[in-house]
């Protein structure tokens, strides 16, 4: 079945408190996207954010993010009174994520939240049905405000070794904490499911986002030391990134801890299966990031400077991929099968049967063939104007060559009448994929100031894109719906009538 989806992130979404959340305006968005004939909704890991404020760089494979919570929703539910929260300064500007407030602000507020909080049978149920991860975070977060926020290895020996007795007293000195912790997981992912349920009422599906690594700094390592590549002194032997490539001489320097595939496989990637069974949970259809990194990874000595020494390793390969399927018959992937590809990686891709990724804005750059563009697609992929990690096209037209845009301009039959990026988005419509996703920054032809992130740097300006309250409207959700329709990508929403009642304010005005 033909269908089509955007991409934006929580994030991204307009709202009071310096970042969206999956309040008010996620529901109108879920609105908008079932009047535009949309039948998914992609976001980024919905886990804390780490370091540079990067969503994939969490300290938790499980825990949702606590940004996210929506603080009016807690008002209503007498945990917090709205003229505390109008008294708080929450940004900036509107139309950028501060992450740096939000780190200040945000937890107080939800301690001042638990604090009113008397407990629940479900909050009991909750933590129980959760303790398989809930219980080593909210030890782990309580740990850290209590020494500053050091990384865990870092702590006392007793606790970085995890050694029982010093961990035991450790739960006994910090239960108020820990309780804490667990009501902070318990409210977001309250919300969390009352969202994806309200989506697939309308019919929208949720693409989520799993990272292939997880920091050093995770509870995830902390916890399972022996399923990564340390030392005897729970130091990296080697590191996860890149090889130099026409983007980056020195490559990519990630930094994340490499697993032990041997290890893991002993008891059948146990540890893997488990989070893949939660974002099962968590999302709809799930984005399996580098996936390349299963059948090799580029593993790079702990303690170079750049990612130019590094070699490529053998991965789990397809043992890992049958074990899933093994486990999971049912679960939804998608490939990111994007940098640099071997006949072994797109082998394994297509061994294992996942739809691969066809980005729009890696096509033109050259005369010569690439397998990006259009008419070298086959149904079984997602095309995409572009991710959270490219250009905006309209940041692709503002700055390619012009050779690559008079390639583009002619390939895909662009007018200033309909516009350059729209005909692009028409393109990607008209494409032979059974998915297409168009990242939000597109369909508002969004230049530079609309990029999400730039892969292998470090800047306030990544991560922070916001949605304009108000900028979506009738005529925008019209103008979709029209190329979903066209293009035989309804899928579900076919049985919607494009002038399906919608709850969302939208504005009135032309974009």
């Amino acid at each position: 079945m033909r269908q089509s989806g955007i991409l934006m992130h929580i994030t991204s979404l307009p709202g009071s408190y310096g970042v969206g959340t999956m309040g008010k305006h996620a529901y109108e968005f879920v609105d908008f996207l079932q009047e535009a004939g949309q039948s998914c909704w992609q976001i980024l890991p919905l886990t804390p954010t780490g370091y540079g404020d990067s969503p994939y760089q969490s300290c938790s494979a499980y825990a949702g993010n606590h940004y996210l919570i929506d603080l009016d929703m807690l008002v209503e539910d007498g945990l917090l009174e709205k003229a505390q929260l109008e008294e708080l300064h929450w940004c900036d500007r509107e139309d950028k994520a501060d992450f740096g407030l939000q780190y200040q602000v945000r937890l107080e507020v939800l301690r001042s939240a638990f604090s009113n909080f008397s407990g629940s049978p479900e909050f009991d149920r909750f933590c129980t049905e959760n303790g398989f991860w809930l219980s080593d975070f909210a030890l782990f977060m309580a740990l850290k405000d209590r020494t500053g926020g050091q990384p865990w290895y870092c702590w006392e020996n007793g606790l970085k070794r995890r050694e029982p007795e010093a961990v035991w007293k450790a739960r006994q000195d910090l239960r108020k904490e820990i309780r804490f912790y667990c009501f902070v997981q318990y409210t977001f992912y309250r919300q969390w499911n009352a969202l994806h349920a309200y989506a697939s009422e309308k019919g929208i599906c949720i693409i989520g986002d799993v990272p292939i690594y997880v920091p050093l700094d995770s509870v995830d390592v902390w916890s399972n030391p022996e399923l990564f590549q340390l030392d005897e002194d729970l130091k990296p032997v080697a590191v996860a990134g890149c090889p130099p490539d026409g983007f980056s001489e020195d490559g990519q320097l990630w930094g994340n801890p490499l697993y032990r595939w041997n290890a893991m496989k002993l008891d059948g990637y146990g540890w893997w299966m488990h989070r893949l069974e939660a974002a099962g949970t968590l999302y709809d259809v799930v984005r399996l990031d580098h996936f390349r990194g299963f059948e090799s990874y580029w593993s790079v000595p702990y303690g170079d400077e750049t990612a130019r020494d590094g070699k490529w390793v053998k991965g789990p390969g397809i043992d890992f991929i049958n074990a899933v399927k093994k486990r999971m018959p049912k679960l939804r992937l998608i490939a990111e099968d994007l940098g640099f590809l071997t006949q072994e990686v797109l082998d394994l891709r297509d061994e294992a049967g996942y739809p691969g990724m066809k980005v729009l804005g890696f096509a033109f750059d050259s005369r010569e063939p690439s397998a990006y563009l259009p008419h070298a697609y086959i149904p079984n992929t997602v095309c995409y104007t572009g991710t959270h990690d490219n250009m905006t096209m309209r940041q692709w037209f503002d700055t390619a060559s012009a050779d690559a845009v008079e390639y583009a301009r002619e390939y895909m039959n662009l007018n200033e009448d309909e516009g350059l990026v729209w005909g692009a988005i028409r393109t990607a419509y008209s494409s032979v994929s059974e998915l297409c996703i168009v990242p939000m920054q597109d369909y508002l032809e969004l230049g530079a100031e609309g990029r999400m992130n730039f892969p292998g740097t470090m800047s306030n300006a990544n991560w922070t894109w916001r949605m304009k309250d108000g900028i979506i409207n009738r005529s925008l959700a019209k103008r979709i719906r029209r190329l979903a329709q066209l293009y035989d990508r309804l899928g579900d929403q076919k049985k919607n009538s494009a002038s399906t009642a919608v709850s969302y304010q939208i504005g009135e005005n032309e974009l």
